[in-house]
């Protein structure tokens, strides 16, 4: 990873720290771009995306972010509850999830 690329990542944190998702997911974005097989930087992403309530977005990058790591209980428990929200079924990862050991 570059140094733009890590500056951009590590901006990105402090801002949905700080409670700007939005801000986060527009800097952060750049870094998926790039790297798209970056799941620190997608995970970061799809939580500003989540945070923001920008749904069809952040079901995309954390359907990419399962792919990457089927086995990420938090990844499949985000994109249920990204579904959900956009009233889709996400009984399948619900499922995958709680097998994972991730039911909060």
């Amino acid at each position: 990873m570059s140094t733009d690329l890590y500056d951009a990542f590590r901006q990105g944190e402090l801002f949905l720290r700080a409670g700007q998702p939005t801000e986060a997911a527009r800097l952060v974005q750049p870094v998926v771009e790039a790297e798209p097989a970056n799941a620190a930087a997608l995970e970061l992403f799809a939580r500003a995306l989540l945070h923001s309530a920008q749904l069809v977005r952040a079901e995309a990058a954390l359907r990419q972010l399962v792919e990457l790591q089927p086995d990420d209980g938090w990844a499949r428990f985000a994109l249920a509850r990204a579904m959900e929200r956009q009233g889709k079924d996400a009984s399948e990862h619900r499922r995958l999830a709680a097998a994972l050991g991730f039911d909060a």
